[in-house]
């Protein structure tokens, strides 16, 4: 009787001790939820107090932000942006227990007093880079197919500026050249290179705020006809080449020199413009009703279907820019078509072969039988006032080349023996130095007896004067 009375309690002691410990572990499985849903809570309350009360402290609204910046202000609010659309619910997920808990924001739909007054449009706002109304329109200066160029001020500096207007709803990609060349010019600082301020973009435009310069070298030798100064051609060749020279080692081509593009300062510094063909214009230049002019100073190659282009392409246009500063008229004014064109280098410079050019007849537009075989003359025979002015046939000759890998590349041109009277000073400048701080450099006033200082021993200033070869 005993023992099975032992083994009753026994089993009744077994059964309290499993009770309690189911009890045991049912209330801390009870305890830790309530710790875990207490962190959460607490969590919670951090990250809405730290989004809604603090806000105006950490995220400032769009409209505040210059146009540039606002892209990379857009991406960091990615997460959780008060000016977007207010969210019912926000989730977050905790790394401890993986779980998701959903909360009710109190204040969706509401905006912090001091973000509403801090965005608010009749604030007063002083001018700032970047925004459209920092700039001031005075005048139209041209229009293109899909941009027009005005004459600006800035409201940030009171300096003169050149306003691109860049129409975006045009068709084949307006935008896309117009941020290449944005982009490219952004990278380029050399004083011969127009020097892009700023850049604007709207919904309906994209603006470019260049430097303002007041004339072009088309412009100026108009005004200067028969040739300009001997010396003066000198020293904007010289610079002409320096930028050159800059964007080539680079590996950048400019495309399309002419004299439309090279800006020319009250200074007398020559700024390259409008790189290349495919891109904007970048500053007012002349508006033509055909594109024959452009044809006078594109080289043979490009001409005879060439697309293999290197920085020979822009050497070519250098040569008949010097001819064109020169002689007073330009090199090969063809004034039909591209056959015409090429019949006027021809003239000049011989028909070409696969003797003197190797390769040519592999060209797509050149057919032998189309053109008329001319021999070789010397440069003096087509323009006679290079034989004044001493190694400038020479220099001509070597950037007039048919054959493209024959031309003098822009810093073998800077070495060439008719800049050799010039300040030693000039070729030690850095990229963002004028040639006009050297002493003594300086443009001379252009008469209509200009000409009659060809051939003669003109100084740069007391002390340097012409070398005799």
């Amino acid at each position: 009787m005993c023992d099975m009375i032992d083994s009753q309690s026994a089993e009744k002691i077994s059964r309290m001790k499993k009770l309690r410990r189911t009890l045991s572990e049912s209330f801390g499985r009870i305890a830790l939820k309530k710790e875990d849903s207490s962190f959460d809570e607490i969590c919670v309350t951090k990250m809405s107090t730290r989004n809604c009360q603090g806000m105006d402290s950490v995220i400032k609204p769009l409209d505040t932000i210059p146009e540039d910046k606002k892209v990379r202000v857009q991406r960091t609010q990615s997460s959780f942006d008060p000016f977007e659309k207010p969210a019912n619910q926000v989730k977050r997920v905790h790394s401890e227990n993986n779980a998701c808990i959903n909360f009710k924001t109190s204040s969706a739909g509401k905006e912090s007093p001091k973000v509403r007054r801090h965005s608010s449009p009749s604030s007063p706002t002083s001018p700032k880079f970047g925004k459209a109304d920092s700039y001031e329109k005075l005048e139209k200066l041209g229009e293109g197919s899909y941009a027009t160029v005005y004459k600006g001020k800035s409201k940030v500096n009171g300096k003169l500026v050149a306003l691109k207007v860049i129409r975006l709803q045009e068709e084949e990609g307006t935008p896309f050249t117009a941020i290449r060349e944005a982009s490219l010019l952004k990278g380029l600082k050399h004083a011969n290179i127009v020097l892009l301020h700023d850049i604007i973009h709207t919904k309906e435009t994209l603006t470019l705020v260049f430097e303002y310069v007041h004339t072009d070298l088309c412009q100026y030798m108009d005004k200067h006809p028969g040739g300009l100064h001997p010396e003066n051609v000198k020293l904007f060749l010289f610079q002409l080449l320096r930028g050159l020279s800059y964007i080539h080692q680079r590996y950048i081509l400019h495309r399309d020199l002419k004299p439309q593009n090279l800006l020319i300062s009250d200074t007398g510094e020559l700024k390259l413009a409008d790189f290349g063909l495919a891109r904007a214009k970048s500053v007012p230049s002349h508006t033509y009703s055909n594109e024959v002019v452009t044809l006078w100073y594109r080289p043979p190659d490009v001409l005879l279907g060439s697309t293999e282009y290197s920085t020979c392409l822009d050497m070519w246009g250098v040569g008949c820019i010097f001819v064109e500063m020169i002689q007073g008229v330009a090199a090969f004014p063809g004034m039909k078509d591209i056959q015409d064109q090429l019949e006027r280098i021809f003239l000049v410079l011989g028909t070409p072969n696969e003797d003197t050019w190797p390769g040519v007849h592999s060209l797509p537009h050149f057919k032998p039988e189309r053109f008329t075989q001319y021999s070789p003359k010397n440069l003096r025979q087509a323009w006679n006032k290079l034989s004044c002015v001493n190694h400038a046939e020479d220099l001509a000759s070597k950037l007039l080349q048919c054959f493209p890998k024959n031309r003098l590349s822009a810093q073998a041109a800077l070495s060439h023996e008719y800049f050799s009277d010039l300040p030693p000073r000039l070729w030690e400048l850095t990229d963002m130095s004028s040639i006009f701080t050297v002493p003594n450099v300086r443009l001379q006033p252009e008469t209509g007896e200009s000409m009659r200082a060809f051939g003669k021993n003109n100084s740069f200033g007391k002390g340097v004067s012409n070398s005799k070869h």
